[in-house]
């Protein structure tokens, strides 16, 4: 199950993201992404979701998904100033 919230995250940049969802690993270690979620970012079977971490201190601390198909300079422009912020 999902619960939507409202708690906005800043960026470097001035950019704002949000916690759009909690998710539940089940006894597998799967999740399941919300259907508004899967909605909004246009997500379809077989897509292919690249997983993004962020390791600090030996630790992974952030996990983010990004569709495969938009790896490249424009992902790495938005995620890096997230990333920088998290180092603080």
């Amino acid at each position: 199950m999902a619960y939507a919230s409202s708690e906005r995250i800043m960026t470097v940049t001035g950019e704002c993201c949000k916690v759009d969802a909690v998710v539940t690993l089940d006894s597998k270690g799967q999740i399941l992404l919300p259907m508004d979620i899967r909605k909004r970012a246009k997500l379809k079977p077989n897509d292919k979701l690249a997983i993004v971490g962020y390791e600090r201190n030996g630790e992974l601390c952030c996990i983010m998904m990004v569709k495969a198909e938009k790896l490249g300079t424009a992902v790495s422009k938005v995620l890096s100033p997230m990333l920088r912020e998290l180092r603080k």
